[in-house]
């Protein structure tokens, strides 16, 4: 199978049982949102699944072979990314300095020219296109440390897209993201490349409900339920248990 494929997949430590016996795929193209009260264990599927975690036992395959005794750093190189956890922007250099780190990384050639604005063609074209992709031109010349808190969060998704992932995990990308900013947010998600698989750990109910294809409940560990936006909002007991009875209609 193409894309992310976990089977029977469980973490405990000692006697605390954090996931029992996940199934879960993520395939080509998918826009999956993964939810679930406090405590219920996203975090640990998501270290899992990425390698900061080992699994007390199940598989996980990314594109048909098993990753599951890859490391994080490997696991980046056959292509799965977490958004906010790898990547980290240097405040001082502006948003075009930033974005040519992870490319310069990527294409073997270090960091010893990332300061310099006449970087060989293939590298500016690269980063022309993610400035371009989520909309950062304004800001491409400004130090990261004068953008909003929003703006930074794109900076960062922008840097995790330059490492060329196939598939992608959104740590709560709206975390203290002001809700005059979440747009922002929500139309970096849109911009994505289509066969993408993206994966959208959040607590904020109204840019799940906007952006996620499919939706996965998460509950003491185990998956409740999945389902479209429209079957979850219309699940009782999802209501009751984690959307505090409101619908999303």
């Amino acid at each position: 199978m193409q894309g992310l494929e976990v089977r029977g997949l469980s973490k405990r430590f000692g006697g605390l049982t954090v996931s029992e016996n996940i199934d879960f795929d993520l395939k080509p193209g998918d826009r999956k949102a993964l939810i679930g009260p406090n405590g219920a264990g996203k975090s640990t599927f998501s270290n899992l699944v990425t390698g900061i975690l080992p699994p007390s036992s199940g598989t996980i395959r990314f594109d048909g072979v098993d990753i599951g005794r890859l490391n994080e750093a490997q696991r980046v190189k056959r292509g799965i990314a977490k958004t906010f956890q790898i990547t980290t922007l240097f405040r001082d250099l502006t948003v075009r300095e930033n974005l040519r780190l992870p490319i310069l990384e990527r294409q073997g050639r270090g960091y010893s020219m990332f300061r310099r604005a006449d970087g060989n063609g293939e590298t500016e074209a690269e980063v022309a296109a993610l400035i371009d992709q989520f909309a950062l031109e304004p800001l491409a010349d400004k130090r990261v440390a004068d953008l909003a808190y929003g703006q930074q969060r794109l900076v960062e998704l922008a840097l995790t897209l330059a490492l060329k992932p196939r598939a992608l995990i959104l740590d709560e990308p709206a975390a203290g993201v002001p809700s005059s900013e979440t747009h922002l947010i929500v139309q970096a998600i849109e911009a994505l490349p289509p066969d993408l698989a993206v994966l959208i750990i959040e607590h904020d109910m109204d840019l799940v409900f906007r952006v996620a294809a499919q939706i996965v409940v998460l509950v003491q560990g185990r998956i409740l339920t999945e389902g479209t936006p429209q079957e979850i909002a219309a699940n009782a007991q999802v209501r009751e248990l984690y959307l505090g009875g409101h619908r999303h209609d």
